[in-house]
């Protein structure tokens, strides 16, 4: 199977499929955290981005350089520049929407007044 033929989002990882998954495959792999297996998997890191606890901004910058990389793998494109684009008023999202190239949008998070 090919990066871009993804899982649908009905498709979750087994509990042994994640333990065997290399650290390089997680946004976050020192706490291997947010794996980015496929389009669901990375639009849910997208989505929870601001959720996970206990990293630094440096982890946070290196996790979402891996995400924006693992979207364009699997054709979705991102609207945010920056992660701290989807962060505001302390951890509460500010927009989440990511579309494929197609131009089909989903949005993940409703949009904060």
């Amino acid at each position: 199977m090919s990066p871009k033929e993804a899982k649908s989002s009905s498709d979750t990882l087994s509990a042994k499929e994640r333990n065997t998954l290399p650290d390089s495959k997680f946004a976050f792999p020192k706490s291997r955290k947010e794996p980015l297996v496929d389009v669901a998997h990375v639009r849910t890191a997208i989505a929870r981005f601001d959720q996970v606890k206990d990293v630094s901004n440096s982890e946070r910058d290196h996790a979402w350089k891996r995400i924006v990389a693992a979207a364009k793998m699997f054709d979705v494109e991102v609207s945010e520049g920056d992660w701290r684009d989807l962060v505001k008023e302390g951890n509460k999202a500010k927009k989440k929407i990511v579309k494929t190239k197609e131009g089909k949008k989903k949005t993940i998070a409703k949009k904060m007044k």
